[in-house]
């Protein structure tokens, strides 16, 4: 890949000083540790070493690098760790991606709360999952979830959101067989985004009552309890973003995939495209119109606002493991996983049918076969019309 145009780095040092001025008081003490790495990474500053070719014998000196979560620069060695260990885990089936999102009108809560608000967000969104798909109606079985926290959308500003990744179905209450999912989506978004409403909104009245809520500047006024019922309220009569991808691939695809979320911090140097000294444009998607790509220019004091919201509090996880891939029980349920897996190999889901040639007469997307009826099933399904 090509060196970047421009990088956070140098808006850093062109604009770190004035950017510090302004916003200092406000910076905690994780934000300008991230602010001072990634204004010195992979310079003088940091030491450095020498690099030789053992062919040619050519030698250089290398900088050291700040290996910093939150430097743009020191991510690609820690996904590599991170997917070779997860390479040794994958089943041999079909993936889902799912994502949950809060309503924007939380933002306030999380600037001021971020421990306790995206450790809810993890927490409810993963019970959720866990309860539905535990549900005989949708599919009756133990899953396995792998969640990744983002805390941005395309332009920089705040918007948290969970990504899961989760093997095409799960086990048997009794762990005596695997069972495959019986929707194209996994679970109901429908199901998945009322319930997760109902547990978010549960924990934040929990918090609240609890007192461990801070309800400071941006989110003073609900300090009030009447105001914060009313935001509840609202909440309530919203319907929350939940939103599931069709099944991809078998393992290879699902690492290739994974690796596109799991290591990602706000904004890669590759997205910029231009900093003047003052003004800093970069590349952005439009989701609000179809994934339109766009610029935006903005102040290189407002790029470096928004960029370190995102910088997360010390020690927080922000990938976890739930289900069957929860630390505590993944060294004995993955084997048995793999065992129920192997000796239970259908195509995956999707992958080996036959293209459906018929659409949806309401919405017109194409059918897809998700459950097999023999003759006898047939005619006494109440559906069928025998004439």
């Amino acid at each position: 890949m090509t060196r970047p145009i421009v990088e956070v780095a140098d808006i850093l040092r062109a604009q770190g000083d004035r950017f510090l001025n302004r916003y200092q008081s406000s910076f905690d003490y994780q934000q300008l540790k991230a602010f001072r790495a990634i204004q010195r990474c992979r310079t003088a500053a940091l030491g450095g070493h020498i690099d030789a070719c053992p062919r040619c014998g050519h030698q250089a000196i290398s900088y050291n690098s700040c290996r910093n979560r939150h430097c743009p620069k020191c991510q690609a060695q820690a996904r590599e760790h991170w997917l070779a260990a997860r390479e040794r885990e994958l089943l041999t089936t079909s993936y889902f991606h799912v994502v949950f999102t809060v309503p924007h009108e939380l933002n306030v809560l999380a600037l001021d709360n971020q421990r306790v608000f995206y450790d809810l967000l993890f927490t409810a969104s993963a019970q959720t999952l866990l309860e539905v798909a535990a549900d005989p109606n949708h599919l009756g079985a133990e899953i396995g979830v792998i969640s990744i926290l983002h805390t941005w959308g395309q332009n920089l500003l705040l918007h948290p959101h969970v990504h899961c990744a989760i093997p095409a179905g799960g086990l048997s209450p009794d762990h005596s067989r695997w069972i495959r999912p019986r929707y194209p989506f996994f679970l109901p978004v429908k199901v998945l985004s009322r319930v997760f409403r109902g547990k978010f909104c549960a924990g934040l009245k929990r918090l609240y009552r609890r007192k461990q809520l801070r309800c400071a500047g941006p989110a003073a006024a609900l300090a009030d309890l009447k105001q914060f019922r009313q935001l509840l309220r609202r909440l309530h009569r919203q319907d929350w973003v939940v939103y599931a991808k069709p099944a991809f691939g078998g393992p290879v695809k699902v690492l290739r995939y994974l690796g596109r979320y799991t290591h990602r911090i706000a904004i890669s140097n590759h997205r910029l495209i231009a900093f003047d000294g003052e003004r800093v444009t970069f590349r952005w998607k439009d989701y609000a119109r179809g994934g339109k790509q766009r610029k935006m220019t903005l102040l290189a004091t407002e790029f470096l606002r928004r960029f370190f919201l995102h910088v997360l509090p010390k020690g927080f996880v922000r990938i976890r493991y739930f289900g069957f891939l929860a630390n505590r029980f993944r060294a004995h349920r993955l084997p048995l996983c793999q065992q129920l897996l192997a000796s239970d190999r259908p195509p995956p889901l999707g992958s080996s049918e036959a293209p459906s040639h018929w659409h949806c007469p309401h919405c017109g997307a194409t059918m897809v076969i998700i459950q097999r009826l023999t003759a006898v099933e047939l005619s006494l399904c109440p559906y069928f019309d025998s004439s």
